[in-house]
């Protein structure tokens, strides 16, 4: 299955939610893998964005679904990366 980068940003309603119960970080993971993708790494950042996740998702299709899903309750914006390893990379290459 494809990989992705997943760069996020809270927007002021998302961060007033986590400030509040931190565990809903992990609520929506779950409601993620429910989607059909799989968050295999997470974490938060400091920086010009508050988190990346790499996920799997079986294509694109997938995870512009969840973009939409998650990004329309106002609480976060996203990024997504289609992500190629590096040995795929190479043999690809050659």
């Amino acid at each position: 299955m494809p990989y992705y980068v997943i760069l996020s940003n809270l927007t002021d309603e998302g961060r007033k939610t986590i400030k509040h119960k931190p565990e809903r970080i992990i609520e929506v993971n779950k409601e993620v893998e429910a989607m059909g993708i799989k968050v295999h790494k997470q974490y938060a950042l400091l920086g010009s964005h508050d988190f990346v996740n790499i996920v799997e998702a079986p294509d694109n299709e997938t995870v512009m679904k969840m973009s939409v899903e998650i990004g329309s309750r106002g609480s976060v914006q996203m990024m997504t990366f289609p992500a190629i390893p590096v040995e795929e990379l190479i043999k690809r290459i050659k």
